[in-house]
């Protein structure tokens, strides 16, 4: 940035949302007055005068136009008949487009029908719309006294590197990229950022550089969403842009010359809108595709020209002059041979061709709406191992970037007069140069930039980067250097210290990451060899330094880590302690077989309760080394522990199923479990509550009560019309009331699957509060665990909630996050939608008068943001979200930043002797035993070894037997003659022999019925393969050697003739058949050969 971004523009100060402003007219037309500002908000009329002209369409007059109450311009009167005309345009259009098998002739310039007597005024080059009129602010409830500043942004830490184009480069300095309902303007040097908040609240789609640089365009999302274009580097609003879609957008480009702005809506539409930007108007639309479109862009050498690429797809579009005007014309692009693919990358050649990138690596040179040729390396190897996402012509170099982090550069003139050598339609062609950016390195998009008169490139990587690259490939040529740093993906997980200002947070792209919220730095990170699912900072009763972590991953296994200053380590020789912050693996054990979801410790520190997937919750003692108490089963995956609080008598905790099922069970006892053999715990008291959806029966009352309240109004209004009549002298004529067929009441509907449990916590002893996703949403649910001790089932149990407080505007947008502050006076709902909701309790009894009022900002994305984690520092000064938009942001609760100027983190001091310590012993297998396997495994093994001791002991009894009995043979053999015994006399008894006799041939049966099934299955393929290739043969292959030479000689392989045959032959009507088949062929044969003669005969003639 060569200038600073204006204070102004941060989003300190949030104020209401303001009166919703009003369309511009859909055909494009720039509405042309705004609030006035002191400085920049003059109206056009006032800066430019009778320079200016109106709309298409409009009268001049420009004092018709009102004003909304945001600052944008409201639709002038005249102007309603130009918009009926331009929608049934439209609809003929979009028909039209829906046939997308075929060329299709679009929408018809805005400019047909224009009365040339009418003066065009236009938008002034100097007028600026005001940020401040234009940014959404929190919502606040009316008449509620919440503050409107009661939470401002302080920082994002976050990155949405997901989306696959997510990096704008203005200059050497700043980097632009959108984080949630925000983008962010990020100062390399000093680490700043600077936000522009959406003007809906509805999120942002994308943002785009002008060709100059000079201003830059964003993308929203929501209904109706506008496009603004923003003057760089003031970051005033330039031109606000609306009507080109329905939902949101998803991408925009600048033609070179930098007059038009093409864009691309969302779902339903999927609009293509050509815009003249400065003039806030409309040039053309069209439907692009039936299916999610993921590029526009305009030829660089022809402006008339444009390619939009998605799911399956890619067309090609023309902006023709016709008789009728200006129209857009699109030809889909054909794959022929090759094998349909979702096209990311391509850029458009100076001849018109296109090369674009497949999923498996290759590209496709296309031309005249075809696949010329297909390109790959020696070997068909091919050109990245894996889709192409992004490809750049630069310099007369084609320079392809591929998510296997590999950037190619080609040879430009050799693939443009690339042709297919053979059937296959490929060609092989080696890169001139390559660069691999580096490991695990995912790369999606690259813009270009010059810094002190080199060129560099800034890439977006997916896994959670952004790199500074040097393409010069040159002797000089700078190594891949990063920049940032973030994770990649959604947030899992998210923890403050009970001691002081720094946050860890950990995701499934296997980092644990250590953040200062006061400074806004990231101070260390490990990595690991799974992706990190949940997360608990232990309390400082467990640890008073407040270092200890513990942290669950998705193969089951929970490491205890802990966070250290290394500059108060001992300094060796040779070590310098460069960093900030340590991260120490200090114990990792496996409890559970799939992922760990929860994790929570109990309020007096002695016991850690790990949740899982596996429908189990682990139970560990706290000490220096975690030891195993024991385990439970539950009916359902665990979706969150929470133990009761101090104000309990109790230590109770708190498991949350998905599924519907809540469990409280007290905290186990070590000294009292026997875990010789398993580390299941039976006897544990548990309480069960099986969710059951009243909903249905909630909205079946309110409907009861409204019709009930509309008969009351409609009897009250009768009586007041005959107590009229009566004043007036009237006679009323009583007339028999007509019965009015009202519609049958909704039926009671309870959900098949329940509605999963996303998030609870305890009120009272025995008593806690629900919010439910699916069907159930809309309400926070008050239940209570039954007296009864002797409990059903749980399976069968059908439990209903006491209370219920109905949250507005949560039936389709559900909390998935509740927190409260330390004071327990705010409480913090994350929504599905991204949104943060605050509500202010008076009472720390939640009721239905206490959420009434609310605070409500949208945060992060509006369609893939769902807050996963809200966190209050621990005195209450800071508020933390995490989303499934890998964004994190920071606010400060009712406090402006200069007050935290004197707050500082302070990394935990190291454990006395932590650099004498052996690194501990991880787990890194996936697949590894947890502690239940691993003792049932040593259970078995012990077992097992009794067994073979038990029968070795045998055997040797049986050896020692043995022997005496063969001494005594001996013996006996020894006597003389008429002394001996004879060996039948040995058989002591008979019946014995004969017992074991009967006993082998009953195992011998047994074993025979179990095989009975198998037997005959082999015998019938037996069978099956004798018929086919030993049956059907009238003889068989059979070789005879001589004795003396090596001659041989053999018979054929002969097939026997059918049955069908000798059936057939037998018949009377088979000889009929055959000779009128000969003779057919016969008179065939005939016919041939006189045509042949008569035509010689006419060519003699």
């Amino acid at each position: 940035m060569s200038t600073a971004p204006s204070p102004a523009l941060r989003t300190t100060a949030p104020r209401v949302l303001s009166a919703p402003r009003s369309r511009c007219l859909e055909t494009g037309n720039a509405a042309l007055d705004a609030a006035p500002d002191k400085e920049d908000m003059s109206s056009p009329n006032e800066q430019e005068g009778a320079d200016e002209k109106p709309a298409e369409g409009t009268p001049a007059d420009h004092s018709s136009v009102q004003e909304s109450e945001t600052g944008l311009p409201k639709e002038s009167p005249a102007g309603g008949e130009q918009e009926e005309d331009v929608e049934q345009v439209e609809t003929d259009t979009e028909s039209i487009a829906d046939d997308l098998e075929e060329q299709d002739n679009t929408q018809v310039s805005l400019k047909e029908g224009k009365s040339p007597e009418k003066e065009e005024k236009k938008i002034s080059e100097t007028f600026f719309y005001s940020y401040e009129d234009i940014y959404s602010r929190p919502f606040v409830t009316e008449d509620s006294g919440i503050p409107i500043n009661l939470l401002t942004l302080k920082y994002s830490f976050g990155y949405d590197c997901i989306r696959s184009v997510n990096l704008m480069v203005m200059d050497s300095q700043s980097l632009l990229y959108v984080a949630g309902n925000q983008v962010v303007i990020l100062d390399l040097k000093t680490k700043s950022q600077s936000y522009l908040r959406s003007s809906s609240g509805g999120g942002i789609g994308f943002i785009v550089a002008h060709p100059t640089r000079q201003y830059f365009a964003v993308g929203e999302k929501g209904e109706e969403p506008n496009l603004i274009i923003y003057d760089y580097p003031s970051l005033k609003p330039y031109r606000i842009l609306q009507g080109g879609t329905k939902k949101g957008y998803v991408f925009g480009d600048f033609n070179h010359t930098g007059t038009l702005l093409a864009s691309i809506g969302s779902s339903p539409d999927y609009m293509l809108t050509i815009w003249d930007w400065k003039q806030e108007k409309i040039v053309l639309r069209s439907k692009a595709f039936s299916q999610d479109v993921y590029r526009v862009t305009f030829s660089p050498d022809n402006e008339e020209q444009l390619t939009t690429a998605g799911v399956g797809h890619i067309r090609f579009w023309k902006m023709a002059h016709t008789f009728t005007g200006l129209k857009l014309q699109g030809a889909l692009g054909r794959f022929g041979k090759t094998a349909v693919t979702d096209i990311i990358g391509y850029v458009e050649l100076p001849d018109g061709k296109v090369i674009s990138g497949a999923e498996w690596g290759n590209l496709l040179l296309w031309e005249g709406g075809l696949i010329k040729v297909e390109l790959c390396r020696a070997g068909h190897k091919p050109c990245h191992n894996g889709p192409v996402s992004h490809i750049v012509l630069d310099e007369g170099e084609l320079v392809t970037v591929g998510k296997d982090g590999f950037i190619r550069v080609w040879n430009f003139e050799a693939i443009d007069t690339a042709d297919s050598v053979d059937e296959t339609g490929l060609l092989e062609m080696e890169p001139m140069n390559e660069l691999r950016v580096g490991r695990n390195v995912s790369l999606s998009f690259m813009s270009k930039i010059h810094d002190c008169g080199q060129p560099f490139w800034y890439a977006q990587d997916a896994n959670g980067r952004i790199w500074k690259l040097d393409l010069t490939f040159s002797n000089v040529t700078h190594d891949p250097e990063c920049l940032c740093t973030f994770h990649s993906g959604r947030i899992e997980a998210m923890s403050v210290s009970p001691m002081t200002y720094l946050m860890a947070t950990t995701a499934l792209d296997r980092s644990v990451r250590i953040y200062d919220f006061i400074s806004n730095s990231q101070q260390s990170e490990i990595k690991f060899k799974q992706g990190g699912t949940a997360l608990a900072w232990a309390p400082h009763v467990v640890n008073p330094n407040g270092s200890v972590i513990a942290v669950g991953f998705e193969d089951g296994v929970v490491r205890i880590i802990e966070v250290y200053d290394p500059k108060e380590l001992p300094t060796f020789a040779g070590r310098a302690n460069i960093r900030n912050a340590e991260i120490n693996l200090k114990q990792a054990f496996k409890p559970h077989t799939t992922a760990v979801t929860a994790l929570a410790y109990e309020r007096n520190g002695d016991v850690l309760a790990t949740g899982s997937k596996d429908k189990t919750v682990f139970f560990f003692a706290v000490e220096d080394e975690y030891k195993p108490i024991g385990f439970i089963h539950v009916p359902g995956p665990v979706q969150a522990l929470q133990w009761s609080p101090p104000s309990h008598v109790a230590s109770m905790l708190l498991i949350l199923c998905e599924n519907g099922y809540v469990l409280q069970v007290p905290a186990p006892l070590p000294e009292k479990q026997d875990t010789a053999s398993t580390y299941h715990i039976k006897n544990l008291p548990t309480e069960y509550f099986h969710f059951y959806s009243i909903k249905s029966r909630i909205k079946l009352e309110e409907e009861i009560a409204l019709r009930e309240r509309k008969k009351q109004e409609k009897e009250k209004a009768k009586l007041e019309w005959i107590k009229q009549l009566q004043e007036m002298g009237k006679e009323v004529e009583e007339e028999e009331p007509e019965e009015e067929e009202e519609e049958p009441l909704p039926s009671i509907y309870i959900p098949e699957e329940p509605s999963p449990i996303l998030c609870g916590f305890y009120s009272a002893p025995g008593k806690f509060w629900l919010s439910l996703g699916g069907y159930d949403s809309g309400f926070l649910y008050h239940c209570a665990f039954s007296s009864n001790e002797h409990q059903e089932d749980p399976e069968n149990r059908q439990d209903e909630p006491f209370e219920v407080i109905p949250i507005e505007g949560t039936d389709d947008n559900p909390i998935h996050q509740i927190s409260f502050c330390n004071s327990r006076l705010l409480m913090f709902c994350g929504m599905q939608n991204g949104a943060l909701r605050v509500y202010p309790l008076q009472d720390k009894d939640l009721s239905v008068n206490t959420l009434k009022a609310y605070w409500s900002l949208s945060v992060h994305d509006n369609d893939y943001g769902q807050i996963r984690g809200i966190c209050c520092s621990y005195d209450d000064r800071f508020l933390i979200t995490c989303g499934g938009d890998g964004n994190i942001f920071t606010f400060n609760i009712l406090s402006p930043e200069d007050v935290h100027e004197e707050l500082k983190a302070k990394i935990p001091p190291p454990r006395r002797g932590l650099e004498k310590e052996k690194a501990a012993e991880d787990i890194e297998d996936p697949n590894a035993c947890n502690i239940e396997e691993v003792k049932q495994k040593r259970e078995y093994e012990r077992i097992m070894k009794e067994a073979e001791d038990k029968k070795s002991k045998k055997r040797e009894e049986l050896i020692a037997l043995r022997q005496q009995f063969l001494f005594l043979l001996q013996k006996n053999q020894e006597l003389p003659k008429h002394m001996r015994l004879q060996r039948e006399q040995y058989e002591m008894d008979r019946r014995v022999f004969e017992e074991l006799n009967m006993q082998t041939a009953q195992r011998i049966q047994l074993v025979e019925k179990e095989l009975a099934w198998e037997h005959e299955k082999h015998l019938i393929g037996l069978q099956k393969l004798q018929n086919w290739f030993r049956d059907s043969l009238e003889f068989d292959t059979v070789i005879v050697h001589a004795i003396q030479s090596n001659h041989q000689i053999s018979t054929y392989r002969l097939v026997a003739i059918s049955e069908k045959y000798y059936q057939d032959k037998e018949r009377p009507s088979w000889k009929k058949t055959v000779l009128k088949r000969a003779w057919k062929k016969k008179e065939k044969r005939e016919s041939i050969r006189d045509r042949k003669q008569l035509s010689r005969g006419k060519l003699i003639s």
